[in-house]
């Protein structure tokens, strides 16, 4: 008797889930989760304004001085209140024009936080899953020197190195790029570590991919969560700390900078001159407290266990 071979049944276009359509899928749960969570909302709505004062700080406060980022001057309205014409939110005891500042300042504390961000988690990244993927004695020097970066407070190692590279924001800059990277090599190295033992990752050994595509396609996009999650806080946590060593004379005078405004504003508080600093102060404030709370929701959307245990 002669067996008939029937021919497979095509796949169902609508139930065959490709690696987009599965991503996409993700993407949308992950959204859903982030916009059904209250805070998170009140947070990107924070930083979105924030993100559009900075973008448009030229049509909200054109400069009148060949360096925008340097704070007109107007000697003859020294410590005005807020109301006084032409200066919505009074001025600086140097004369300084404050919604200039507050506006401008934004520019500087995003460019700020995307600079020290950017490059903290590219070294962070490179030098935690050197170590996690070489191990023996180069993990062991490699985390040693993490521990040493660790064990000294953020705020005073960066302390440190902006007092001894000089009053400069490019020098605020390197300082919190040298204080900061330290984090992601270590979250970084602790995820591959424990990635590299899933069946999947030793699946793909097995099967003879080579280490680096196995990195590539199975361990960092799985890896990159926590990475993630603590960039979107250090955005919020760069900008204060940045303004803390602008606040105490490690950057140039004069420039539109939330933490030089403070400096400045500072002597006049006593005397009832408390818009210099409040309003500048108050933008730092949103600023940190918008990012964490975008990175706790962020946390909880890409981890549920953690809003599980809530």
């Amino acid at each position: 008797m002669t067996q008939i071979d029937t021919p497979a049944k095509p796949l169902d276009p609508l139930r065959h889930d490709t690696a987009f359509t599965v991503r996409l899928r993700r993407y949308r749960e992950i959204s859903g989760t982030i916009l059904s969570n209250p805070t998170t909302v009140i947070g990107l709505f924070f930083i979105i304004a924030l993100l559009c004062m900075a973008i448009f700080a030229p049509l909200l406060a054109p400069p009148n001085v060949p360096d925008p980022y340097q704070m007109p001057r107007d000697w003859g309205a020294v410590r005005s209140p807020p109301g006084t014409p032409g200066h919505p939110l009074g001025t600086t005891n140097q004369g300084g024009d404050v919604l200039y500042g507050v506006i401008w300042g934004s520019r500087t504390s995003l460019q700020l936080s995307l600079i020290v961000v950017s490059v903290t988690v590219v070294i962070g990244v490179c030098i935690g899953s050197l170590a996690g993927l070489v191990g023996g004695w180069l993990d062991e020097a490699l985390m040693r020197v993490v521990d040493i970066f660790l064990s000294i407070p953020e705020l005073i190692f960066a302390l440190a190195v902006a007092a001894i590279l000089g009053p400069s924001f490019t020098n605020i800059i390197l300082s919190l790029c040298i204080v900061f990277w330290v984090k992601y090599a270590r979250i970084m190295r602790a995820q591959i570590i424990l990635i590299r033992q899933a069946d999947y990752v030793q699946a793909a050994r097995v099967i003879g991919d080579t280490r680096f595509n196995i990195f590539r396609r199975d361990i960092l996009p799985n890896a990159i969560t926590p990475i993630a999650v603590q960039a979107t806080l250090d955005m919020g946590n760069i900008v204060l700390v940045g303004a803390t060593l602008s606040f105490i004379g490690l950057s140039e005078s004069g420039i539109a900078e939330w933490g030089v405004l403070v400096s400045e504003g500072q002597a006049g508080i006593a005397s009832g001159r408390w818009w210099a600093s409040t309003f500048p102060g108050l933008m730092i404030f949103i600023w940190a407290l918008a990012f964490n709370l975008v990175g706790d929701g962020l946390r909880d959307a890409l981890d549920p266990k953690t809003e599980d245990k809530r």
